[in-house]
């Protein structure tokens, strides 16, 4: 794997992290959580500006805020019980197939 798309998992897994700590700061009334989301958040960035090196930005926000969002349903789904109904599901597909088509297909995603 290419170190700019290692950098790019990374800055979603801590995307993902800070997001869940957002739920769990409870609009910031709560300490540990609150701090966690300034780090996830800034971890974030900063994996996201070492992708931006080798790739677009335009694909890697793609990349980036789709997969975190798909994986943000998920988390939400179980520790959180937010149910899903069959049009966000369907939804959330299509941000995937989305994802997919600029990965396998587009020249302007460096591989």
């Amino acid at each position: 794997m290419p170190m700019h798309y290692l950098w790019l998992v990374i800055a979603i897994v801590t995307e993902t992290m800070g997001t869940t700590a957002l739920q769990a700061s409870q609009q910031f009334s709560r300490l540990w959580p609150s701090l966690a989301v300034v780090v996830f958040y800034g971890a974030s960035f900063y994996f996201m500006a070492l992708a931006l090196k080798e790739m677009p930005v335009g694909i890697v926000y793609a990349i980036w805020s789709g997969l975190g969002i798909v994986l943000i349903a998920g988390i939400g789904y179980v520790l959180f019980g937010q149910k899903l109904d069959l049009p966000a599901v369907a939804g959330l597909g299509l941000i995937i197939a989305g994802i997919l088509v600029i990965h396998l297909f587009s020249n302007s995603a460096q591989h």
